[in-house]
């Protein structure tokens, strides 16, 4: 495993908790992550001789304890941003703050595997065209 590289590159996960709490809104947010992933899942592919789906989806995980981390420091803040998240968390059956906590790993698992499986296809398609 190369923790140094998973954790260089779970700073975009940190740089994306703060944005999307101050600047980004929900409805353009998957554009950002999906552009992140793509970077990601390259540099992997280059970067790691094996193990890339396993990089990616640890990748996914930190994220989402930066993600996590972050929507729950600033809460407030995030709240009075988020309007459409919000109305969700008001119906949830348990405080938002416990709400995001609990989801929020799970999110990072789901978002690691379409990670892994993003570098996973670059490595495959970069084998390829090396041969």
């Amino acid at each position: 495993m190369n923790w140094k590289l998973i954790f260089g590159l779970s700073l975009f996960g940190l740089a994306m908790a703060i944005a999307t709490v101050f600047a980004i809104p929900s409805n353009i947010e998957p554009i950002f992550w999906l552009v992140i992933f793509v970077i990601c899942a390259t540099i992997i592919a280059r970067q790691v001789p094996a193990r890339h789906f396993l990089h990616g989806l640890l990748v996914g995980i930190v994220n989402s304890v930066w993600v996590t981390g972050a929507h729950v420091l600033f809460f407030d803040a995030y709240i009075a941003n988020h309007a459409k998240e919000a109305a969700a968390m008001s119906t949830a059956p348990m405080p938002p703050r416990v709400m995001m906590v609990i989801v929020g790993p799970i999110i990072g698992v789901a978002s690691g595997v379409v990670l892994g499986l993003f570098a996973w296809i670059v490595r495959k398609m970069i084998v390829r065209r090396a041969q």
